[in-house]
């Protein structure tokens, strides 16, 4: 039994941090559930489902691009502002007509992909770090906003607003769009150039420049996609509002809240390692616990205190296991140990 123990603890250190994520949700649910039922309700009732998969909706979009940018070392603090503006593009264009459904989507995405380009560019060419880079586009954004709406502005056709109120059973149709879309992406990083050259450049730049990499197009390519995903945020939240809104963004801090489901999610700060999946993880576990705390109708303002305290608790466990990971390299009689999976490989599923 003796012996038994500390394998069993060793196995356990060896689980993908992606693994860890969604067992933390498994014990997230079970004990929400519990503490749902002490009120005389069901956490895993179609509507509490529903209600949790919407929330998961427009956070996932958000956080789904978060995580390339820093898997590339960087990230992108200019999003809800991107999201606002790409709402109200959408909303003025479309202007309550079905017919310009299609116009407004497209220029709605092609502009979230100019702001991203422009941040790309900033970061790569202009050698400006990524939180200096956004924080002043998104500067730019929050005064032309402010500028130019007092209000929200435009309006979207029913045939949209079926976009964000549609869904098959109780799984919105914007949740399967976001899970789908999820799944490209991590497709798309595991198994193209693009990705291994993004978790190369977000473990160290001037190696993979070395190895013959363009360091400059992976990070360039994952800002434009990290904006045009805040569009599609912006979009979902236009369908749902039924009009745009310059502080939709804003109010919904989507920028911190993407970047701690991806920390939680066990993506890197430092970029080069993390999977999409542990993010979307990351993302289930904040909607659970907004859930939860609004059916227990817990104080607004200790919801950022109980989401803190678990961005915290989960950076330690994820800083644990690596400090560990360092000490079992080598045996006390010297011989090198075996190392865990999620520290000898760089980008997790890769």
């Amino acid at each position: 039994m003796s012996i038994a123990l500390p394998e069993r603890l060793q196995h356990l250190r060896r689980l993908d941090t992606t693994a860890i994520v969604f067992l933390a949700l498994v014990v997230v649910l079970v004990l929400s559930a519990i503490l749902v039922a002490t009120v005389g309700r069901n956490l895993f009732s179609p509507g509490s489902i529903r209600d949790i998969l919407t929330g998961m909706s427009v956070l996932g979009f958000v956080a789904i691009g978060q995580t390339l940018v820093i898997l590339g070392g960087s990230l992108d603090l200019s999003v809800p502002y991107v999201v606002s503006l790409t709402s109200l593009i959408a909303a003025q264009t479309m202007n309550g007509s079905a017919g310009m459904v299609l116009p407004g989507v497209l220029l709605a995405l092609v502009v979230a992909a100019v702001i991203g380009l422009a941040n790309g560019l900033i970061v790569t060419v202009l050698n400006v770090h990524g939180f200096v880079t956004t924080l002043g586009v998104g500067l730019m954004l929050k005064g032309y906003l402010d500028t130019n709406y007092q209000g929200t502005a435009g309006s979207v056709p029913w045939a949209f607003q079926l976009f964000g109120a549609t869904g098959v059973g109780p799984v919105p149709v914007s949740t399967i769009v976001m899970l789908a879309l999820a799944g490209l992406v991590a497709f798309v990083l595991a198994r193209s150039s693009f990705g291994h050259h993004l978790y190369a450049v977000g473990g160290s730049s001037e190696v993979a420049r070395l190895s013959g990499v363009r360091t400059r197009r992976p990070l360039i390519w994952a800002h434009v996609l990290c904006s045009v995903f805040a569009g599609l945020a912006g979009l979902l939240l236009a369908s749902r509002l039924g009009v745009g809104s310059p502080t939709v963004g804003v109010q919904g801090g989507y920028d911190l809240l993407s970047i701690a489901a991806v920390v939680l999610g066990g993506t890197l700060l430092a970029g080069g390692r993390g999977t999409i999946w542990g993010t979307i993880g990351g993302v289930a576990i904040f909607a659970v616990l907004d859930n939860l705390m609004s059916v227990l109708q817990v104080n607004p303002f200790l919801k950022d205190v109980v989401r803190g305290a678990v961005i915290v608790i989960a950076v330690a466990i994820y800083s644990r296991r690596r400090l560990i990971a360092r000490r079992e390299r080598f045996t006390r009689s010297g011989e090198a140990a075996p190392v865990p999976a999620d520290v000898t490989t760089a980008g997790g599923s890769r």
